[in-house]
């Protein structure tokens, strides 16, 4: 009999070489390349971005996530002359964010801090590993930091922000502002790849799920059974859930455009179907999950170790899913979030649960 033991973390580890590791995006937005993943074949197929509206068929549902990213980051220092980083990671009034603050010294409740150019802001107390910052003046927090904010680039690309940046780290179809960190996989959607879908008869769907600095944290704890998932705040509303019903009895797909959106549908259809949903979600999917809405995903390579390579390897398989990310560093592909795209396929004995 075998007995099957707990899954690690460093069972999701790979060597990638710096260079791979994409700092600046394509030139054009489909000018990625594009993996092909079906679990159940033993090969992967190389291709072109381009070539994804004609992955599809008519019938299929293309579910996107419509966050929009906020340019989160400011610097300053206290007033009592100490430099400090803020990066917002909610907003949770007009005036007021919950955000991460790098100092020297942890803020205490009741400091000020003057952030460039002008920008007066008041510890009002720690939330966690989070403080809640209150912002002085008229203007909400999101004038202010559309008008005065950096677009907050993940960790991993070294770099400061430029002005490229603004509608590059954004997606054509992003509507409600809140993200810190973009929803990758869907970067490399422009007008005529869109077009290109609605002609093929593809229809298309709409969450939003505001992506938080916490995507990016490692996992510390050893065994995945002792990891505590980030919480994000999402929305799945009625029209969603009605066309990913109506798509499966029609006998199409439901295709996630990136793992957030994989969160989003999954966390909606908890209690077997999906249903509208608004509120919090830290759903951490790890191999052994039962899906229940998505059939398969398009999506961006992950970093070693992160929960977003585990939701990945539970939709495709374990050995299947690092075979292809072997794969992709030994072709030379770009990674993370200005790097290159992937298309996982459903396979039978690990896609959606029939009810």
């Amino acid at each position: 009999m075998l007995i099957s033991r707990a899954m690690l973390r460093t069972d999701f580890n790979y060597d990638l070489p710096e260079a791979q590791i994409a700092s600046h995006p394509c030139e054009e937005r489909s000018g990625s390349r594009l993996l092909r993943v079906n679990p159940d074949s033993d090969r992967f197929v190389d291709g072109q971005f381009v070539d994804f509206p004609g992955l599809l068929n008519a019938g299929d549902l293309l579910v996107f996530n419509d966050t929009r990213v906020i340019p989160a980051r400011l610097w300053g220092h206290k007033h009592t002359g100490g430099k400090v980083e803020v990066l917002v990671e909610r907003v949770t009034g007009p005036q007021q964010v919950l955000a991460h603050v790098r100092a020297s010294k942890s803020p205490l409740p009741g400091t000020g801090l003057l952030l460039e150019p002008d920008i007066s802001v008041q510890v009002i107390e720690r939330v966690d590993d989070l403080f809640r910052l209150e912002f002085a003046g008229t203007d909400s927090v999101l004038e202010i930091l559309e008008a005065h904010g950096h677009m907050p680039l993940p960790p991993y690309i070294a770099r400061e922000d430029e002005p490229q940046d603004r509608s590059r780290y954004q997606t054509i179809y992003a509507q409600t502002p809140g993200a810190v960190a973009a929803p990758t996989a869907g970067l490399h959607f422009d007008e005529e790849t869109m077009g290109q879908l609605r002609r093929r008869g593809v229809d298309m769907a709409f969450v939003t799920l505001h992506v938080g600095a916490g995507t990016f944290q490692p996992v510390r704890a050893d065994n995945l059974d002792d990891h505590v998932m980030h919480f994000e705040y999402l929305e799945v509303d009625a029209t969603t859930c009605d066309k990913i019903v109506a798509t499966h009895n029609r006998g199409g797909r439901v295709v996630a455009v990136g793992t957030t959106v994989v969160r989003s549908l999954e966390t909606a259809a908890r209690d077997g179907q999906p249903e509208p949903y608004k509120g919090e979600t830290n759903l951490f999917i790890t191999p052994g999950y039962r899906f229940r809405c998505v059939d398969a995903m398009l999506t961006n390579f992950h970093l070693p170790e992160s929960t977003l390579l585990m939701l990945v390897c539970a939709f495709a398989g374990h050995s299947r899913m690092m075979a292809a990310y072997q794969h992709a560093v030994d072709e030379g592909y770009r990674f993370y979030s200005y790097g290159d795209a992937m298309f996982i396929e459903s396979r039978e004995d690990c896609g959606r649960v029939s009810e």
